[in-house]
């Protein structure tokens, strides 16, 4: 058996932008519903406990003050979340793309969910220095979120991604 390589096929591939906002737009969404489903399935019953601690990262430490619904901090809350989303799947296309991953579907969730791990120990390990309200939050059911997200992100991206396919190899 022969091997041989073809340079075009080391070559490093742009991702396809738009598949990578799209799967951090969906993805976030996902993670999202899990933030406001969890609380009234496994904790306290407030599922907007989570709008009002992303909030104050804007908002500042106020946010904070109380926890029902504030349609103010709710739409804070959605904007960083949908921006730091669409930042996330573009990361995950980057990654996919330059490794040459769109057709290894193990390979895609292995990149989605090192990501997701990734990010939650970033997010509850290192920023809560400066975001002491979010250490609160190193729980299981956010480190499930985050594979959850992670894996979605990187699974819709290889889905939408119009990236060209790896030539075969006869």
């Amino acid at each position: 058996m022969e091997l041989r390589m073809n340079p075009r096929t080391l070559a490093s591939r742009e991702p396809d932008w738009s598949a990578a906002a799209v799967a951090g737009l969906a993805a976030g969404a996902v993670l999202m519903v899990l933030d406001l489903c969890w609380p009234l399935t496994f904790g306290d019953g407030n599922p907007w406990v989570t709008s009002h601690k992303v909030a104050a990262l804007v908002l500042g430490p106020h946010a904070l003050q109380s926890s029902g619904f504030d349609l103010g901090v709710v739409a804070v809350a959605l904007l960083i979340h949908y921006s730091l989303g669409v930042f996330s799947g573009m990361v995950i296309g980057f990654c996919i793309a330059r490794l040459q991953f769109e057709q290894r579907v193990g390979l895609t969730l292995a990149v989605g969910a090192g990501f997701g791990v990734l990010v939650y120990w970033f997010n509850f390990y290192v920023l809560t220095e400066l975001f002491p309200w979010f250490s609160d939050m190193r729980d299981w059911n956010t480190l499930v979120g985050h594979l959850v997200f992670g894996i979605s992100a990187a699974l819709i991206y290889r889905r939408l991604s119009s990236t060209p396919s790896m030539p075969s190899t006869n």
